[in-house]
């Protein structure tokens, strides 16, 4: 970010527009609950938790799609612009802090009063207290991901619609860009079946760490490559293009095609997978397709994705890349994470597991 970006950011902080953001906030987190207790959706029980099963209600696809239809119609027809997050960006930024600490403290109170024993404030409040928090039967940990993605989403069509009324048309960049998050957080919403069985919705407890990471993390960082590209100078040229284009679409087939193998097999061990029966350890640990050649490749396509996001925009600055680099240093770590607690889980099996499939990101290196 340069400084005449971070001067524009600042100077839209005031009083008027941080109450403007706190108005817009809680108006577009109002109408997603509400549309995700009234919007159809079918219903799935999701793995034991604490002893028991947890339902879910899928819904997300639905409400992206309208959230989208509706601004896209507002803007068309001039009821309301998408610009108006890019000049609210700082204030939004404050508000969505306010409210990340808000929730979070409620939560806790709310946990600690119902079991009448404090955990600890720095270890609950953080960590938080409850697997699966609902609230008028929304699961508020599947829920706060729509906000964060739909918010990511709308943040990243603002970019698009700033750079259009400024310039009159859309660089071959900032269009890829587009194309790529838009078709990210599309397939994210077809595949929120999916989330029900990841380590966040199994096992990590809904606190501060993961409500701020939905709620202000992922809306405002995930979007930093769209944000430079808004004053971006220097076309891109046909060549490049084209590469990104590849990474992007290898990134996406490593990263969705490793999940919704593993997620298949969970359904269904009998499942075929690249053509043939899957195979498996003792019928719990799938090696085949992509889990026969990496224990974490999902996560190496997840990297691919956001260094395709970064490289749209260019050389000029090392700004974009932060983003990938934080989140191959996440990935990294969590991947360690993940040995350690499935080596615990399986025991003797995730060392066979191991000698079979012997790399963890990258084939023949780690």
């Amino acid at each position: 970010m340069t400084a005449s970006e971070l001067h524009f950011l600042l100077s839209t902080l005031s009083g008027t527009t941080l109450l403007e953001a706190a108005v817009m906030m809680l108006v577009f987190f109002g109408a997603l609950f509400l549309g995700s207790v009234l919007l159809p959706g079918r219903r799935i029980a999701g793995p034991d938790h604490e002893g028991k099963l947890h339902d879910y209600k899928l819904n997300g696809l639905a409400l992206f799609l309208v959230t989208v239809i509706v601004a896209g119609l507002a803007q068309v027809f001039g009821w309301f612009s998408l610009s108006v997050l890019y000049t609210h960006f700082a204030a939004l930024f404050v508000a969505t802090n306010v409210f990340a600490f808000a929730l979070s403290g409620w939560l806790y109170y709310r946990a600690v009063r119902t079991r009448n024993a404090s955990p600890g404030i720095s270890q609950g409040f953080f960590f938080g207290v409850e697997l699966n928090p609902t609230w008028l039967g929304v699961d508020l940990k599947l829920f706060s991901y729509r906000p964060s993605l739909i918010g990511l989403a709308l943040f990243n069509a603002s970019f698009a619609v700033v750079q259009y009324e400024t310039y009159g048309g859309l660089t071959l960049a900032m269009a890829l860009y587009q194309i790529f998050t838009f078709l990210y957080v599309l397939n994210y919403f077809q595949f929120e079946y999916g989330m029900t069985h990841t380590w966040d919705m199994v096992s990590e407890r809904f606190g501060w760490m993961l409500i701020w990471g939905d709620y202000v993390l992922v809306p405002f960082f995930y979007c930093l490559a769209g944000w430079w590209l808004v004053h971006a100078s220097g076309p891109m040229s046909l060549i490049a293009a084209a590469a990104i284009i590849l990474l992007f679409a290898f990134g996406f087939w490593l990263f969705r095609g490793a999940n919704e193998q593993k997620h298949r097999f969970k359904r269904d061990p009998g499942v075929t997978i690249w053509g043939q029966p899957a195979r498996s350890l003792d019928g719990r640990l799938l090696v085949s397709g992509f889990w026969g050649i990496g224990r974490h490749l999902n996560y190496t396509g997840e990297i691919c994705i956001y260094l395709a996001f970064a490289l749209t925009t260019g050389f000029e600055s090392w700004v974009p890349y932060l983003l990938p680099a934080w989140l191959a240093g996440l990935l990294w770590h969590r991947s360690r994470r993940d040995d350690h607690r499935c080596r615990t889980k399986y025991g003797e099996l995730w060392g066979r597991y191991t000698q079979r499939v012997r790399y963890s990101m990258l084939p023949f290196v780690y």
